[in-house]
């Protein structure tokens, strides 16, 4: 049987108010991550600014060593919710059912609330970036629902883990 290949995944929390003892969401994507395989890149916190989430992603996509980035919060409609403004510029390609099935799963939980969420997927100098709203919740949900199968080499018929494994490409 295949092994997984774990991958390196940065955590990128967004939020004016949270602290590392504060930040349940960020810490429930660590404890995933982890659990599932995969390596702890980096996890940092910044606040709702467009320009400081957009620098911090943007190095990561640049570091050949960060194969993921999962960013949470920022993602509702209140007046500072900026990262898909922040993150979108920098995709080279959009992952338009990452956004389409997560809002699929989370009506399940929250009902039609769900359409507030503006979270969103992609792909940039071979590198994929998802990025969560900033409840645990949604962080459960995405990464139980959708990441969790999508980062596992091992997933058929098709995963973004092969995406980003050098010198694998992606079947199916």
């Amino acid at each position: 049987m295949e092994s997984m290949v774990p991958l390196n995944i940065a955590v990128l929390t967004i939020s004016d108010t949270r602290t590392e003892e504060t930040d349940r969401s960020g810490q429930a994507l660590v404890e995933r991550l982890t659990k599932a395989g995969h390596v702890l890149a980096e996890k940092r916190i910044v606040p709702d600014d467009v320009y400081q989430i957009r620098a911090v992603v943007a190095g990561w996509i640049a570091d050949p060593a960060v194969q993921v980035v999962i960013t949470t919060g920022g993602t509702g409609f209140t007046g500072r919710d900026s990262t898909p403004e922040a993150i979108s510029v920098l995709l080279d390609k959009r992952i338009e059912g990452f956004g389409e099935h997560f809002r699929r799963l989370s009506g399940d939980e929250i009902g039609s609330s769900t359409i507030q969420s503006r979270c969103l997927g992609g792909l940039a100098n071979a590198t994929v970036v998802f990025c969560l709203p900033g409840s645990k919740g949604a962080c459960r949900t995405g990464w139980d629902g959708i990441l969790a199968e999508q980062l596992d080499s091992r997933h058929k018929p098709c995963n973004f883990a092969n995406l980003v494994i050098p010198g694998r490409g992606q079947h199916g």
